[in-house]
């Protein structure tokens, strides 16, 4: 049986800065031709170092059924590398053949018209993927129940939040059974709860036998999801194989990723993360720590508009997907609720020495209503936690100990007999 993706020789080209006119006069062109006809005859006058590789010459083959999970750090390829297969864009070299009916949900809204209703979206979806109206009403009722927007049905997806429209997005692509599903990290703005459910769907999705592709920062998602892991690196295939083994290769490189990112202004936000950074107790952005140090996160975030209510909030992690511990900056507030007010803001939090066994670990940062709209998010600060000799690495035969933490207790013994 031929597999359900082949991929050939891939790659895909962007070009830097900004691009060219939409047209230009003759008198233009004669003059441009005059003053550096070497540069027209190389073509568009743009040199190498104006564009970027964003993909190159990947090669793979996936089968049905197959769950296959896409990791690497920010910038590796992994989104691009989904656009390429649901269409949206065009690789520049190699090609790809794929078989069947193709769901993606690459951001929020992807595929939505946003004057058209909940309702009126479903049905144009449906279309898109080639259904018939009958076989998009036997779901209809099964989509709707899932993204639980029964009472938004018939308002416009423009006035969705951003948790609303993901929701619904999510739901038509799992339930209008594509052959080949594809899931990039958006799923991180919905709340813990949707999150689960929709991991479940996907497993759900890949027992029937269909194809799931899915990008995620989150090892614990997956490893628990997946068989098959495919680490990109700055465009390039660097692994493809059991999903642990790439999981494992992809956490030996976090020594050289960013201990400190930063983002574009994003007009739509409401509230919007605009850097963040890990700090060692010395002062310096680094991610490689001593555990028995303190270590410092700072985040700088911009507040568009006034918001009642809203906290920034932090996941620690292990990289393993386990949960070590949330905390937010609603619990520094006396009511329990802070006033934003347009502006910026710098917001640390530090976590004590000698809590953590040693490991790698990831931070996650979101700006967020409790129950209510998510705002912001960004992907996952990972760090190493590392031991040099002292209370993690002092247990039996020189090993590290097990568990998460690592904290010296008070012992006391006595003689009583």
């Amino acid at each position: 049986m031929p597999p359900i993706i082949t991929v050939q020789n891939l790659g895909k080209r962007y070009r830097l800065g900004t691009a060219r006119a939409a047209y230009s006069t003759v008198r233009e062109a004669l003059v441009t031709t005059m003053r550096a006809p070497w540069r027209v005859l190389r073509g568009n006058g743009h040199s190498a170092k104006q564009t970027i590789w964003a993909l190159r010459d990947v090669s793979l083959e996936i089968a049905a059924g197959e769950v296959v999970g896409i990791i690497g750090r920010n910038g590796a390829g992994k989104s691009t590398l989904l656009k390429i297969l649901s269409r949206i864009t065009e690789p520049t070299t190699g090609r790809v053949v794929l078989y069947g009916r193709v769901g993606s949900l690459l951001e929020v809204g992807t595929g939505f018209h946003p004057e058209l209703t909940g309702s009126e979206n479903i049905f144009l979806n449906g279309s898109i993927l080639g259904m018939t109206r009958r076989e998009i009403q036997n779901r209809f009722d099964e989509i709707v129940s899932f993204a639980e927007i029964e009472e938004f049905l018939d308002t416009p997806v423009k006035r969705y939040s951003s948790g609303m429209y993901v929701r619904l997005a999510f739901a038509v692509a799992a339930h209008l059974q594509p052959e080949v599903l594809l899931v990039d990290e958006v799923l991180a703005v919905g709340d813990a709860a949707f999150q689960k459910k929709c991991l479940g769907k996907m497993s759900e999705v890949a027992k029937e036998g269909r194809t799931v592709l899915f990008v995620s920062h989150n090892m614990g998602a997956i490893g628990r999801l997946c068989t098959r892991g495919l680490l990109l690196d700055k465009g390039r295939l660097l692994f493809s194989g059991h999903v642990m083994e790439a999981i494992a290769q992809y956490t030996e490189g976090v020594s050289s990723s960013a201990a400190e990112v930063s983002f574009p202004p994003d007009e739509s936000k409401k509230m919007q993360v605009r850097a963040a950074r890990l700090i060692d107790e010395s002062g310096n952005a680094s991610t490689e720590l001593d555990r028995v140090k303190a270590f410092t996160v700072t985040i700088e975030y911009e507040v568009r508009r006034r918001i009642e209510g809203a906290h920034l909030g932090i996941m620690l992690d292990r990289i393993d997907g386990t949960p070590v511990c949330h905390a937010g900056d609603i619990d520094a507030a006396p009511d329990g609720i802070i006033d934003r007010h347009p502006g910026m803001y710098q917001t640390s939090v530090t976590f004590p020495g000698n809590l953590l066994n040693a490991g790698v670990y990831q931070i996650r940062i979101g700006l967020a209503k409790y129950g209510g709209e998510i705002y912001d998010y960004c992907e996952p600060l990972m760090f190493h936690l590392n031991d040099h000799g002292t209370f993690a690495a002092s247990g039996a035969g020189g090993q590290q100990r097990q568990g998460i933490l690592a904290i010296p207790l008070d012992w006391h013994t006595k003689q009583i007999g």
